[in-house]
């Protein structure tokens, strides 16, 4: 069983989403048992995470989420959307086998409180709507698509704990399947004494490049230097509209890079030599731009063969991490840091995080949170 503290590096600010499920006086007169899961199915990933929340009293109060059960499972539901615009009958086919294993989950567990969202391939693809639908009708599962916009907001809350609570700007990144979200982050904090909890969100932006849309494009099974590099060209030119309204933002000795996602927490497992993947060990880990050019530069060197045999990476994401990489280096070069922290949280805990909040579990007396 996994314990998340939500103060890491001080305290997470979060601001309730105006699309986030309403809270009725008839519906929540929450017990202090309920469950919570949040799923995230995007363009290459199936997660599910659920999770209680904690109250940690040899922390000083500390707040956090004692996660109970987790599931992931690689189903490239965005298969050939960009040359198709629509999802495939056999990633459809892989994403229910995956759906119905969350359902089972969610219903041994209990879970009592929800929310399941569906994000790039569903948001793009011409039968997206369609799908859902059909995980209704099939599953019972009511997913929901949500904008870039709330996305972005999402991944914020899951892992601004790991910002550095000193630096004057942290930019927050998400590599995903079909899309990668940019957030500027504003480390400011509002005083713990205030009634409003946010993250400071300054800009943001969403690039519709992610690493199975990359791969697909340029190809991810045998990359030569020349392709690599115009992948991270193609990226970069993405980036530019981005840059230029980051400009003006603030900058300091202690800015740094704040990455979510599988090409990161991949990156960090390589690094650590990992023969096999460990979150505790990835997890808020700190990494010198020396390390990461020096992981990218080794990932770069192997065959497919080698990544694919290797623990941190697997047969199922050896095309895609390379992509990943070119992801990862323009935004280096856009907004060069001399540290990246890596967090593998993100757009599930901040689900969680934010059903939780709405639900004022962390409010009550310490005894009545499990």
């Amino acid at each position: 069983m996994t314990t998340i503290d939500l103060s890491d590096a001080g305290p997470i600010l979060a601001e309730r989403a105006s699309n986030a499920p309403a809270l009725t006086p008839s519906n929540r007169a929450l017990q202090s048992g309920d469950t919570y899961a949040a799923l995230d199915l995007g363009t290459n990933n199936c997660r599910l995470l659920i999770a209680r929340p904690h109250h940690d009293r040899t922390r000083n109060g500390a707040d956090g989420l004692r996660i109970i059960d987790a599931f992931s499972r690689i189903v490239r539901l965005g298969e050939g959307l960009h040359q198709t615009g629509e999802l495939s009958e056999t990633a459809i086919a892989r994403t229910l086998d995956a759906l119905a294993v969350c359902r089972t989950k969610m219903e041994l567990r209990g879970v009592t409180r929800a929310r399941l969202i569906a994000t790039e391939a569903c948001r793009m693809a011409a039968n997206g709507s369609q799908f859902l639908a059909q995980v209704r009708e099939e599953l019972g599962l009511d997913l929901e698509i949500i904008d870039r916009e709330t996305e972005a907001r999402l991944a914020a809350l899951g892992c601004a704990a790991l910002a550095d609570p000193q630096a004057e700007g942290v930019l927050i990144f998400d590599i995903g399947g079909g899309s990668s979200e940019l957030i500027w982050l504003d480390p400011a904090r509002t005083p713990a004494a205030a009634a409003a909890e946010r993250v400071n969100i300054r800009l943001w932006t969403s690039l519709q490049i992610g690493v199975v849309s990359l791969a697909e494009q340029f190809g991810g099974y045998e990359v030569s230097p020349a392709t690599y590099d115009a992948m991270v060209s193609h990226v970069a030119r993405a980036l530019e509209a981005f840059l230029g309204r980051a400009m003006g933002e603030r900058h300091c000795s202690r800015f740094h890079l704040l990455g979510t996602s599988g090409t990161v927490t991949t990156i960090a497992g390589v690094h650590l030599d990992l023969a096999r993947y460990d979150r505790r060990r990835v997890d808020g880990l700190w990494m010198s731009a020396g390390d990461v050019s020096t992981t990218i530069a080794r990932l770069k060197r192997m065959s497919y063969g080698e990544r694919a045999a290797h623990g941190c990476i697997g047969p199922a994401r050896a095309d895609l991490v390379l992509a990943g990489c070119a992801i990862l280096e323009a935004i280096r070069r856009a907004f060069p840091a001399p540290r990246l922290r890596i967090a593998d949280r993100g757009l599930r805990e901040g689900i969680l995080i934010e059903l939780m909040r709405a639900d004022g579990v962390w409010n009550r007396r310490p005894e009545t949170v499990a």
